[in-house]
């Protein structure tokens, strides 16, 4: 625990360091933005605010690992990642509309840019983005959280590398609809970016099967361990990015009805090491439950109008749903 505790903070600390550098870059291209009429440099720095939000997240991620659960929030506060995501990914997504409006404007109407100034700029963002992602490569390997991190600071350096070919092109040609060009290529870079946040963080609000894990593998996987007769009424979804759960119902066969502990503590292995499911609720059933549908429907439970109207009808059929069930497992 100590050891693990220990590397989080020298992660979180190269976090922080990233995250300062990646600050003072955000501020040198906005400034320099507006200073030498670049439109190039302006989106260059909203994809520095995206990758810095990363980052920022990717921060909050370990410090929110640290908080307790408690009786109002049972799985703790690790959601409020995903949120942020969503909230982050829509903002960029209309800082990307407002990059092509800007680029569609220049094109019709080239301005004039401090190329050299721009260039001198750019040239400090892409130093800043390698010292960052120099302080993350370390853990770029081991750990999924910084590895992300460490992508989007590499994607912020060819965004840099972008404007400053940009910048020395303009410098000897004064060819400045290249500026929105370039504005315009790092915009779809940005977009598509946005756009994979807004879909990952609205898949996992749904409670969606983690992205490129399939149910039909889960469910082999587990019939494959010594004990189990069968799997059914499985449910695989996402805490936060780095957080997977799982709840199912398991037929333990007969002979193996006194180790039923181990049989669970064998899935239990089995989905942490081959699938990275760390959060594991399993129900053990009789063999009279072995046709149990793999995915169960959930329903809403009836209305309360409609259980004060219709009392016996309701009844009747949630007594009859009871005896199907027993009946069909």
């Amino acid at each position: 625990m100590h050891a693990e505790s220990h590397l989080d903070q020298s992660i979180a600390g190269r976090f922080i360091w990233a995250i300062l550098l990646t600050g003072l870059t955000l501020v040198a291209e906005v400034i320099g933005g507006l200073w030498t009429n670049s439109l190039a440099l302006l989106s260059d720095a909203a994809h520095v605010f995206l990758d810095l939000f990363a980052l920022i997240l990717s921060l909050a991620a370990i410090r929110l690992a640290a908080m307790p659960a408690s009786e109002t929030r049972t799985f703790g506060w690790h959601r409020t990642e995903v949120f942020a995501s969503f909230i982050n990914g829509v903002t960029v997504f209309l800082m990307a509309v407002g990059i092509f409006y800007e680029s569609w404007v220049r094109f019709q109407n080239p301005e004039e840019v401090k190329s050299l100034p721009m260039f001198i700029i750019a040239a400090i963002g892409l130093v800043a983005n390698l010292l960052s992602a120099g302080a993350l490569h370390q853990h770029s390997h081991d750990d999924l959280n910084v590895r992300s991190a460490f992508l989007h600071v590499i994607g912020d350096a060819a965004a840099s590398v972008g404007v400053i070919i940009g910048g020395v092109i303009m410098y000897f040609t004064h060819w400045y609809l290249l500026d929105a060009v370039i504005s315009a290529g790092i915009g779809c870079v940005i977009f598509w970016g946005s756009w994979r946040v807004i879909r990952e963080s609205v898949h996992i609000l749904l409670e969606g099967v983690p992205r490129g894990m399939s149910i039909d593998e889960v469910h082999d996987a587990i019939i494959s361990v010594d004990g189990v007769n069968d799997v059914h009424h499985l449910n695989i979804w996402t805490i936060c990015s780095h957080i997977l759960a799982f709840s199912a119902h398991v037929d333990v066969k007969p002979e193996f009805k006194g180790e039923q502990a181990g049989v669970l503590r064998s899935i239990e292995e089995l989905l942490f090491d081959r699938f990275h499911i760390s959060h594991t609720t399993l129900q053990v059933e009789c063999t009279r439950c072995i046709e149990g549908p793999v995915i169960k429907d959930i329903h809403h439970r009836p209305r309360a109008s409609s259980l004060h109207s219709h009392g016996g009808h309701a009844h009747g059929h949630g007594h009859q749903h009871g005896q199907g069930c027993s009946h069909d497992h």
